[in-house]
């Protein structure tokens, strides 16, 4: 199961919140498969940035705005690069400084990147969010949230959200960092390490919850517009019983799509927030939606093409079961996922058959590839970041 992806040695040693103890993997990772390459990805440059996330669960990612590339290790380390030529335009080091044989205390940055205007956010394990200058990486302000900052912050209306490790959504004003709004998002007393990171649409914050419902937050004042259960918690062991919805929910002609772990991937409605049609499939992993497809790698690592209309599925990979798929990007026609020993792979969106496939680092993968301009970006688990072009 995917739960295996967070059952990683470090500060967290189990993808559950306090209270449960990890159980012994005993799934077998699919072996390689063996592919004739019709291309082969070029390096454009790759660069070290600290050490990365190491060996804990972390999605921490990249992004980019213009021609510059903004990148970080949990540490604390943030750089800023030039796409084009890898030329490193400044670093901010956000760790403490103890006092103590000039010993620093890390800065656990974990809720990813965003970029907006003249400001980088970014989340840390110890409730900050932190905004920086984008032009010299100074810090413009910090701000206290209501837990450890998880997901990646979502920049709207003026308004920074975040979704944080205790259930809540808080939105921080853009200027200044301070708290506008909390919404309490009900956490269970037992769940998986993460937390969705609000769509926006429509001047509503969409997010699913640790509960298995997706609501729909009215961006302006924070108030629940609606809620709607899309998974339940069934199942013999408290595993089994999981249904978090982690990860960011699409919405596409007033449709908004979601999965859960453990099931379901829904449709749904909008403006009321009805099911329109459900699908016994689940993930922890963002989703492509695109034209009248929907791209999943499920818990499984099953990659599957699934018709926008109806859930039907179209076409399903099966050759990478349990290899700790990270979760799809689209990219040059192609949709590629990377795995957990550090492999790229390139398959063709029409029928999910391989067309490349190739080696990016022996620490292996775990943060989504992000598409940066014309070209794809991956961050190893070690900290470095490669920059490849079809």
């Amino acid at each position: 199961m995917q739960l295996r992806k967070a059952l990683l040695v470090g500060l967290v040693a189990s993808v559950l919140l306090a209270g449960c103890s990890s159980e012994q993997d005993s799934v077998a990772m699919s072996p390689l498969p063996k592919v004739e390459n019709q291309f082969s990805p070029r390096t454009v440059w790759d660069k070290s940035v600290g050490s990365g996330v190491g060996n804990y669960y972390s999605h921490l990612s990249p992004t980019w705005q213009g021609s510059t590339v903004y990148v970080a290790d949990r540490k604390g380390l943030v750089k800023a690069f030039d796409i084009d030529s890898g030329k490193e335009l400044w670093a901010t080091d956000l760790s403490e400084n103890t006092g103590f044989f000039s010993s620093r205390l890390p800065a656990l940055l974990s809720g990813g990147l965003t970029v907006s205007g003249n400001n980088l956010y970014v989340g840390t394990e110890k409730a900050k969010v932190i905004a920086l200058n984008t032009e010299d990486g100074s810090i413009k302000w910090e701000s206290t949230v209501a837990g450890e900052a998880l997901s990646r912050p979502v920049v709207s209306e003026g308004l920074i959200l975040i979704h944080t490790g205790n259930g809540m959504l808080q939105a921080l004003n853009e200027a200044n960092g301070a708290v506008v709004w909390s919404v309490n998002m009900d956490t269970p007393p037992l769940s998986l390490r993460g937390e969705s990171a609000p769509a926006v649409a429509y001047g509503a914050a969409i997010v699913g919850g640790d509960n298995g419902r997706i609501s729909a937050v009215l961006l302006s004042q924070g108030q629940l517009i609606w809620q709607q259960r899309i998974s339940q918690a069934t199942g013999a062991t408290e595993i089994d019983r999981l249904n978090d919805v982690d990860m960011t929910p699409v919405v596409s002609d007033n449709v908004i799509y979601a999965i859960a772990y453990n099931g379901d991937l829904v449709a749904m409605d909008m403006r009321s927030g009805q099911i329109i049609w459900k699908r016994d499939l689940g993930s922890i992993n963002d989703m492509v939606v695109t034209g009248d497809n929907i791209f999943v790698v499920d818990q499984n690592d099953r990659i599957l093409s699934l018709r926008k209309s109806d859930g039907v599925t179209l076409w399903t990979q099966n050759d990478l079961l349990h290899r700790n798929l990270t979760a799809p990007e689209m990219y040059n026609g192609y949709l590629v996922v990377g795995d957990g020993e550090g492999y790229l792979h390139w398959l063709n969106m029409a029928d999910g058959k391989f067309v490349a496939q190739n080696k990016v680092d022996g620490s292996g993968l775990l943060s989504r590839p992000v598409v940066v301009s014309d070209k794809l970006m991956i961050q190893a688990k070690d900290g470095t970041v490669y920059l490849y072009t079809r």
